[in-house]
């Protein structure tokens, strides 16, 4: 009689294990998601980025990257800096630079509206209001056309690439070569 009661304990165990070990592995990834959604990010890189939004605002792009640059070296996970360099980008003239940023910033977090709509931005800048248009697309089903980041870039579409002008030179002045 005291074999059928070691057969029953196993019988138990192998039909409750499985489970057990998917409720443990959905607990695991359930804590392993929601840690990961609270980020903070580190406070000396904090107070590098309103540095250099302090310098975009004056008008010191370069200085601005610097400042964003210094707090990527402190904190390479926090995505809001890769916004703020793709900003300091757009006002130094670099939109392919700009985009990259922002794609690195959605690569973080892939439905950050700000990333999303300033990417294109950057491309009507360029003149690529098509995929502009993809992310104002993306953008829609995200938030709707009543979210700013929505709103902010139909706008950009709907006012079209900046364009480039060029001086006019009188044909009868002497043109010198240099």
């Amino acid at each position: 009689m005291t074999e059928k009661y070691p057969a029953k304990v196993k019988e138990t165990i192998m039909r409750f294990a499985p489970a057990a070990a998917a409720l443990s592995l959905f607990a695991a990834v359930s804590a392993s998601v929601g840690h990961a959604s609270t980020y903070d990010p580190d406070p000396r890189a904090v107070a590098l980025v309103a540095e250099g939004e302090a310098l975009l605002a004056e008008g010191d792009a370069q200085g601005a990257i610097d400042a964003y640059e210094a707090a990527l070296v402190i904190d390479p996970g926090y995505t809001q800096v890769y916004i703020e360099l793709a900003e300091a980008a757009r006002a130094e003239g670099l939109q392919g630079k700009a985009i990259h940023y922002y794609r690195e910033a959605q690569e973080r977090d892939p439905e950050n509206l700000a990333a999303i709509s300033g990417e294109g931005e950057a491309m009507v800048e360029k003149g690529a209001l098509s995929a502009a248009r993809e992310n104002l697309a993306e953008l829609q089903s995200l938030c709707g056309d009543g979210c700013a980041e929505t709103q902010q870039l139909a706008a950009a579409i709907q006012a079209g690439p900046p364009v480039m002008t060029a001086e006019v030179v009188d044909p009868t002045e002497d043109v010198t070569q240099n």
